[in-house]
């Protein structure tokens, strides 16, 4: 499980330094035991809704309890977290 407080750091740190391969290495470095994955929202498809949205990126979170891991709506399962790049189609 990661801990709601966790998330909000993670968030806070990415509004900060912006979502890119680069702020996801740092955050792989600062948190060793989350799982981190880099996409665009897009790419999610719709199967579960963020656990967070914001207007640049939504987090999701992943279950990796079994053998592949999976996207969950269940903090209590979350080992890791899906970073989603939002882009504004305007």
């Amino acid at each position: 499980m990661i801990a709601p407080d966790t998330i909000i750091q993670i968030a806070q740190a990415i509004e900060q330094e912006g979502l890119s391969e680069h702020s996801v290495a740092g955050l792989r470095t600062h948190y060793p035991d989350i799982h981190f994955t880099y996409c665009m929202d897009d790419d999610v498809g719709g199967l579960v809704q963020p656990y967070l949205q914001t207007p640049g990126f939504n987090i999701y979170l992943v279950d990796g309890r079994e053998h592949c891991l999976k996207l969950t709506g269940e903090l209590e399962a979350a080992g890791g977290l899906v970073l989603a790049e939002v882009i504004d189609d305007e």
